[in-house]
């Protein structure tokens, strides 16, 4: 139930940071580390954003809604056996 809007959270922190860093980089054009930071920052936003989508996938809280994978799944399902009459 927490997944996705943990998911939704990382990918926004994510975007800001990637704003915050372009911002120091136009505005310090490399004098300071503050773009590095943003660097690393952004680096473990994903490495987080990642580790929860795998989490959520593996747990089956997470799953494909693509019209391809259900015709897939339909057509790995074994057989049902008609009961008798």
């Amino acid at each position: 139930m927490w997944i996705k809007p943990t998911i939704v959270i990382l990918f926004v922190l994510l975007l800001i940071s990637l704003g915050t860093s372009f911002f120091f980089l136009m505005k310090d054009q490399g004098r300071t580390n503050r773009t590095l930071h943003g660097l690393g920052v952004r680096v473990s936003l994903a490495a987080a954003l990642v580790g929860v989508i795998a989490y959520g996938s593996y747990t089956g809280q997470l799953r494909s809604h693509a019209p391809w994978t259900a015709a897939m799944a339909a057509k790995q399902a074994p057989a049902q056996p008609e009961p008798n009459r």
